[in-house]
């Protein structure tokens, strides 16, 4: 039973990880400013969970324009 806990622990911190990265991708491909994006990318990783959770609710959205799809094509939904 204690194995079944620490993979539970490990797959959870895993996801925590892999989410953290995408929000702090999508911070460094905001059109904010370069300090904005900083205070982000630190909130998120010293505080991944609650980082997490604040950067959902109000963190950056936008992208930078040129990041995004190449052509009308690929933006279709």
């Amino acid at each position: 039973m204690a194995d079944v806990v620490i993979y539970f622990g490990i797959f959870v911190a895993a996801i925590i990880v892999l989410v953290d990265l995408w929000a702090i991708f999508s911070v460094f491909r905001s059109d904010k400013s370069d300090g904005v994006k900083v205070l982000w990318f630190l909130g998120i990783v010293i505080f991944p969970v609650l980082g997490l959770i604040v950067w959902a609710l109000f963190g950056p959205r936008g992208i930078k324009p040129g990041t995004g799809p190449s052509s009308p094509e690929h933006s279709k939904g």
